[in-house]
């Protein structure tokens, strides 16, 4: 078999609009596994967020791998082992803290299941804890409440002011830490080198395993190097247009059980 390792993004890639795994990529991707197929679920979620859908995908009994904050972590998934981890400098926090209160933007971390924030109720505060099946939690003051490593935060709020901040933020901090936005409302604030397929270099070379047996799926801008970089690099039907260009091959979208079909053609 030429291809042994799967990775999958998440949003936009393994899931539906809905944010579920339908049951024929379900099945599909359990097929692969059976036949010696090793699964890893690449995503900028914190570890929380992607935990369930590596239950779904039964990742415990088939030794499959989180790979989550887009890098800063990889974790075994049948042993628990934490085997890879990336975390900010806490000199940086206080400028990250001011960026948004000076921008009436929310900033959020995380810790276990919740999602740390001074401001609970705001959108996209919720839209973040939707999306990660995690609880928000108030604290009095941010930069207080953190007392622990953190591999990422994330600022949050209305699209076209956030671009304005990014840009700022990114020529302040490009040679310190990663600035980019996630999604047009998230901000992503992670350590300098994150990167997808920074990341599974470090896994590959774990495994034994070389990236000529790997195939990436993905749909955004955080899923190009992993495309560019894989043996086989697979843009869905949705994915960002520079994405399809780099892509070796395009399949159908995620509402269209785009993951299960490069599965059915390229593995079972």
């Amino acid at each position: 078999m030429k291809y042994k390792l799967l990775v999958l993004d998440l949003d936009g890639t393994l899931t539906n609009q809905k944010k579920e795994v339908t049951e024929h990529t379900r099945r599909t991707l359990i097929e692969a596994q059976k036949r010696g197929v090793k699964i890893v679920l690449a995503s900028g979620r914190p570890t929380y967020g992607v935990a369930p859908l590596a239950e779904i995908l039964e990742l415990q009994k088939y030794e499959g791998y989180i790979l989550s904050y887009n890098g800063g972590e990889i974790i075994d998934w049948k042993t628990g082992e934490m085997m890879y981890e990336n975390v900010l400098d806490p000199d940086i926090l206080p400028y990250l803290y001011k960026c948004a209160t000076d921008n009436h933007f929310a900033i959020v971390t995380y810790d276990g299941k919740y999602v740390l924030t001074e401001y609970p109720e705001d959108e996209y505060v919720l839209k973040e804890a939707i999306l990660n099946v995690m609880t928000p939690k108030k604290v009095d003051h941010f930069l207080e409440a953190i007392k622990f490593p953190i591999a990422k935060c994330l600022i949050v709020g209305e699209p076209t002011r956030l671009a304005v901040l990014e840009k700022e933020m990114y020529e302040h901090l490009k040679d310190r830490m990663g600035v980019f936005r996630s999604e047009p409302y998230f901000l992503e604030l992670v350590p300098k080198g994150i990167d997808k397929a920074q990341s599974l270099a470090v896994l590959l070379k774990e495994i034994g395993m070389t990236k000529e047996e790997m195939i990436a799926v993905g749909d955004g801008f955080n899923d190009l190097s992993m495309i560019q970089y894989a043996g086989l690099g697979v843009a869905m039907a949705n994915a960002q247009e520079i994405v399809r260009q780099n892509a070796d091959y395009i399949t159908l979208s995620n509402e269209e059980d785009g993951v299960a079909a490069v599965v059915e053609k390229f593995i079972l």
